[in-house]
């Protein structure tokens, strides 16, 4: 069974196209159910971020324009918006892809530790969900191993780039005047938290929390010495903010137009700076129209990204090397797998045809048949039906002239080469014999059954 990764990320897709794809967490249970059924896959994993969404999954054919429709059928997406910004990696790449994804060498920030949590997330919904086999779940663990390794044995993080600083150094460059500033956080969850932590270190006097969640809210409000607030609030407290950071998992949503111009105008148009992180966004977008909003989204924080990256290159590269190291390793064991059934259906195979022979000559026995006839019988027959395969398949390959695959072939079936190319010196009329005295083995076989 072929393995896919198909989606899309920050650098194939836009905002706007990334958003119509993404997944609501709730329902990512019921949505893995749902691509299993409907394509047919043995497995199927998906990770869905504000910077990338992708299925990993196992097929029974080699199709993935299955997945693609279902993908955008169940996320009522126009197929012809969304195609070209889709990718399908298949097998190895596929592999490669989900380690490079998982150490964050293929994140809008090099090297970021969140997407980890973000992957490991995925495995967990996908295994819950019971839609996860031996082969992605090795996959995964893999994955795992290598996020840790690059960790470990390289400086990759060493500099604080994630996307929290690159939004808190962008704030910085509109407000000079950290400490006299209020801050406005939307969400709770692990960007916040970086977010919040980056704030502090930076000086913000001030830091107010809404979210869903109000105990949540409280205990991130109070390792900063903020305030907590439900989401009810937060267009009344508004007005109090020079930033604002929005990250959540709402569908819909949370500030739209009316009520950012609504803070303007109580706050006497200052400047007000907006950052959404979140896929699908949490702010509209036409708020960005007025003259005193300063509204981003993640996708404009790619300069800031970028001037802080060089550093992370050579340790870039020695965690690629590592990846690379990662998917022989994995690429191994799954030959031992597939090698391993082999090897039991042929076992299978072989004491299926011992079986049947058996029985067949218990039978001339019982008929009172010369028993030393009858052992010539059965070993010729036997011996017949357990060489026929590999004989073909050691024809297929001399009749190919490929010197790797006759030698592959004569290694796995422990022949002397000298001995299929003294064979193959032989006439036809000596091949029609052997063919003929198989033959009448044949008959008598089917006389003596």
């Amino acid at each position: 069974m072929p393995l896919f990764a198909i989606g899309l990320n920050h650098d194939s897709a836009p905002v706007a196209v990334r958003e119509s794809l993404a997944f609501n967490a709730e329902a990512l249970g019921d949505a893995l159910q749902s691509a299993r059924s409907e394509t047919g896959a043995d497995e199927v994993a998906i990770l869905s971020t504000c910077n990338r969404t992708e299925i990993y999954i196992r097929l029974p054919h080699t199709d993935p324009e299955v997945v693609i429709g279902w993908l955008t059928r169940h996320q009522r997406v126009d197929l012809r918006k969304v195609r070209p910004h889709l990718y399908v990696r298949r097998s190895t790449e596929a592999m490669r892809h989900l380690m490079r994804v998982s150490a964050g060498l293929d994140s809008l920030v090099l090297g970021e530790p969140q997407i980890l949590g973000q992957v490991k997330d995925a495995y967990h919904k996908a295994a819950s969900a019971g839609c996860l086999g031996a082969v992605l779940e090795r996959l995964f663990q893999h994955a795992f191993s290598v996020a840790k390794q690059v960790r470990t044995d390289t400086d990759i993080g060493s500099n604080p780039i994630s996307v929290a600083f690159a939004a808190v150094t962008m704030a910085k460059q509109i407000f000079d005047d950290f400490p006299k500033r209020t801050a406005v956080l939307v969400g709770a969850g692990e960007t916040i938290e970086l977010v919040a932590r980056h704030l502090a270190q930076q000086g913000i006097g001030q830091v107010l929390v809404a979210n869903r969640n109000v105990e949540r809210a409280k205990r991130l409000a109070e390792a900063h010495d903020g305030e907590a607030m439900s989401l009810n609030d937060l267009p009344r407290r508004l007005p109090e903010a020079d930033v604002v950071v929005s990250s959540t998992g709402s569908s819909l949503p949370i500030l739209g137009k009316g009520t950012v111009e609504r803070a303007v105008r109580a706050r006497r148009h200052k400047p007000m700076f907006m950052l959404d992180l979140a896929v699908p966004r949490d702010i509209e977008p036409e708020a960005g129209e007025m003259d005193d909003v300063y509204l981003y989204t993640v996708d404009d924080l790619r300069g800031v990204v970028a001037e802080n990256m060089r550093s992370r290159q050579d340790a870039a590269a020695q965690a690629e090397a590592i990846v690379e190291q990662q998917v022989r390793h994995y690429l191994e064991w799954r030959r031992a797998r597939d090698a391993g059934e082999a090897i039991r259906s042929f076992r299978n195979r072989a004491e299926s045809y011992a079986r049947a022979t058996r029985a067949q000559a218990a039978r001339q026995l019982s008929r009172g048949e010369d028993p030393f006839e009858v052992i010539e019988w059965l070993t010729h027959t036997l011996t017949r039906r357990l060489v026929h395969a590999p004989t073909v398949g050691l024809r297929a390959a001399a009749a190919s002239g490929d010197r790797t695959r006759i030698q592959h072939a004569l290694e796995t079936l422990a022949i002397d080469q000298q001995l299929v190319e003294r064979s193959s010196e032989g006439d036809d009329s000596q091949q029609a014999g052997a063919d003929g005295g198989t033959a009448r083995g044949d008959r008598r076989a089917a006389g003596g059954s």
